[in-house]
């Protein structure tokens, strides 16, 4: 091995320590089969962002934060999660392009007074976690309240979590809206969003670095490509948020529409809210990878329609076969049982009250030849003028762990579906915001079925808590966490996936002694 393959391991290795994000291909298979062999260690640094919660003056958003207790991990270390320092404006995605003018108009009265304000909200963080193990809380209230920049380091690393969910009592987008906050990445696949009426979708963007990211939004709906007028070159100032309606960025009124967020220079965290007149509203969060088989995991059983979309980024046209993993076992909607997706065009289809009563989670496998995809759900629950509406996405496994916060003992309904092979999980409910000690269970899920477990409640839980999703084997399992609440009336809900927590990164171990780099 020479000196320069040496360096190139060191450095990987070093930042996939660092940040848990870095990933490492091998050429061959001799390579890979040594990645495959490596040790997986508890991250060191990393970072969530969430996007700005709502405008609405009536909006009570609630953060919650949680690191499990992670074998390995440091003794040192903090967390914390604080407001981006330079806010954008509110609302039309009026983030310049590339040679645009990007002169402010506001009066300097009104720009010293919200830097005033922005300066107070950055001096104090809305969260600061004391130990992993232990959740904690920050709240805001009213439509000010910014997008928020989370950073955590040493012990409280591996598998950080943190939730962000708002209440809104009236208006567009009522009712229940929640979102785990993401890392920062360079691309996002949104389907699900809409430029229709009655709707108002925006992209919030948000930039956690020291040097502006520039942007591209492309919107591609049931004819293909929509045209964009200020799509292109959005620059996203350091340490700030760009809200982009996306009714600003075209013309076409489209109910389903798929979000290609692109960074062209920098990384960004991206998220859709997705705001209904009628429907109330939630986030979308970014779908899993394009691949040829997707999972969308734990729709609600009282669902009372479910739509599905989907998107191809290629020229092939994808056929899918749609099956629903209910608790007994595979389903094939009746009406529903293929999916055909155009190349390039977003298509939707209505599944009804699919889940009819029990568990389910889609699955959706190519009929063919595999051809990249992704896709959402829209689920409502509710009837006549009490309904609202919440999205879940295609789902990455669970993986070695995953993590959910912001539970509650009669609230929380953990959905978990294995569809390649039966499948033992391990669900630890931490302890409570105020108190409490953890509670564990062992759950046995059946190949091809989905199953709403009766998660373990702390002993003595005061607050909300924390679940931990550990599979026992190496069969995927999928899983997501629906919250929810009753306010005036309406059934409010929001539905989370739960993927892998980035807890731990595979570093392989070398074969040389590479202490002479550090010369």
């Amino acid at each position: 091995m020479n000196r320069t393959t040496l360096s190139l391991i060191a450095a990987a290795t070093a930042l996939a320590a660092v940040t848990g994000f870095a990933t490492l291909s091998a050429p061959d298979p001799a390579a890979r089969d040594t990645a495959e062999a490596a040790a997986r260690l508890p991250v060191e640094r990393t970072s969530l962002l969430c996007p700005a919660p709502s405008t609405s003056d009536l909006a009570e958003t609630v953060y919650t934060s949680f690191t499990p207790v992670t074998k390995g991990a440091g003794s040192g270390g903090t967390a914390e999660l604080r407001a981006a320092t330079e806010q954008a404006g509110p609302g039309t995605g009026d983030g310049k392009g590339e040679g645009e003018d990007a002169t402010d108009t506001g009066t300097d009265a009104e720009k010293d007074a919200e830097d005033a304000g922005k300066d107070a909200t950055a001096d104090e963080p809305v969260l600061e976690p004391k130990e992993p193990g232990k959740p904690v809380t920050g709240e805001t209230t009213g439509g000010e309240a910014p997008a928020l920049v989370g950073t955590a380091e040493g012990r409280f690393a591996p598998g950080w979590t943190v939730q962000q969910t708002t209440t809104v009592a009236a208006g567009t987008g009522r009712g229940m809206q929640g979102v785990t906050c993401a890392a920062p990445d360079t691309e996002f696949w949104f389907p699900g969003a809409s430029t229709g009426a009655g709707r108002t979708d925006y992209v919030h963007l948000t930039n956690p670095d020291d040097s502006a990211a520039v942007v591209d939004i492309e919107l591609y709906g049931k004819d293909g490509v929509l045209k964009t007028v200020v799509g292109e070159g959005i620059t996203v100032q350091p340490h700030s948020a760009e809200p982009v309606l996306l009714s600003t960025l075209t013309d076409e009124k489209q109910t389903d529409v798929t979000v290609h967020v692109v960074v062209r220079s920098g990384r960004v965290g991206a998220a859709v809210q997705a705001l209904d007149d009628a429907l109330g509203g939630d986030w979308l969060a970014a779908s899993a990878d394009p691949a040829g088989s997707l999972v969308v995991p734990g729709i609600p059983k009282d669902a009372t329609a479910v739509r599905l979309v989907a998107f191809t980024p290629g020229d092939a046209d994808a056929d899918l076969k749609v099956r629903l993993a209910s608790p007994s076992g595979p389903i094939t909607p009746a009406g529903s049982e293929t999916l055909h997706v155009k190349g390039g065009m977003t298509t939707a289809v209505d599944l009804g009250d699919v889940t009819r009563g029990e568990a389910g989670s889609l699955i959706l496998t190519p009929t063919d030849g595999p051809v990249p995809v992704v896709a959402a759900v829209r689920v409502l629950r509710g009837k006549g003028d009490s309904q609202e509406s919440a999205f879940i996405p295609a789902a990455r496994p669970v993986g070695t762990r995953a993590t959910s916060v912001g539970n509650t003992a009669k609230g929380t309904t953990l959905s978990v579906t294995a569809p390649g092979g039966t499948a033992e999980i391990t669900v630890t409910a931490s302890a409570g915001t105020g108190g409490g000690t953890p509670a564990s269970r062992t759950y046995t899920i059946k190949s091809g079925t989905t199953q709403n477990i009766e998660a373990p409640v702390p002993n003595g839980v005061k607050g909300t808590y924390a679940l931990t999703i550990e599979p026992g084997s190496g069969t995927p399992v999928y899983a997501s966490r629906t919250l929810t609440a009753t306010e005036n009336g309406v059934p409010a809900f929001t539905v989370q996936a739960l993927p892998d927590d980035r807890g731990r990164v595979a570093v392989p171990e070398a074969e040389e002694d590479l202490s002479v780099l550090q010369r």
